[in-house]
């Protein structure tokens, strides 16, 4: 019983993989069509959102929508108050945070920082994203505008089980009760918050900014 077990939870792992994967590759190639980023930049920013997505519990289309906004995905943007990168984090307020980073550039290490400040906003915000993405922005305008442009990457952020899910939820819903039914686009209400350890701290733990807005 035991080896049977151990076979199926290895499959399922696979299977998640293998969706994963796909997932990765529709995003990369959409982010090279879209964007014109070149195939092997687009899978390194494309494995670094799903990375850090699955570590905060974030939408990985959130996190495209945010780095098409600040940056439209050039690694080595520069902004007010030394804001950088394709998130556009801002050194100077969260230096306890990027006391270890070398190359805040660089794709990866800046998605994962920069998820990791959306994070702790959400946290502050007692899971309120509106607000985070507020005090991430500096404006409820900033929020509104993140929230809209998710809906462009919708398609391709999600696995190609979980959107056909979704179309089959969404007919069933107009064919018999749409009131009960979520409204399309709706992302902010599948976020869930990461668990924590036994001492209530988390790797992006409760991360203040220390400085006026923009404060990424």
């Amino acid at each position: 019983m035991s080896r049977l077990l151990c076979l199926i939870v290895l499959s399922l792992g696979l299977m998640q993989t293998a969706t994963a994967g796909e997932s990765n590759d529709r995003m990369s190639a959409y982010l090279t069509q879209k964007f014109g980023l070149a195939k092997e930049k687009a899978q390194k920013i494309s494995d670094a959102v799903q990375s850090a997505a699955s570590k905060y519990s974030l939408p990985p289309a959130l996190l495209l929508a945010i780095i098409s906004i600040e940056s439209r995905f050039k690694e080595k943007a520069k902004g007010a108050n030394g804001a950088t990168g394709l998130m556009q984090v801002v050194p100077g307020a969260h230096r306890g945070l990027l006391r270890n980073v070398k190359d805040l550039t660089e794709p990866t290490t800046n998605i994962e920082v920069g998820s990791a400040i959306l994070y702790g906003y959400m946290r502050s915000a007692n899971g309120d994203m509106s607000a985070a993405l507020k005090s991430y922005g500096g404006s409820q305008a900033y929020a509104k505008k993140v929230s809209l442009r998710v809906e462009d990457f919708a398609d391709v952020a999600r696995p190609q089980d979980a959107a056909q899910h979704t179309d089959a939820q969404a007919g069933a819903c107009d064919a018999h009760s749409p009131d009960r039914c979520a409204a399309p686009g709706n992302w902010a209400d599948a976020f869930s918050i990461p668990v924590f350890n036994a001492s209530g701290v988390n790797g992006a733990a409760a991360l203040q900014s220390t400085s006026p807005a923009p404060s990424r």
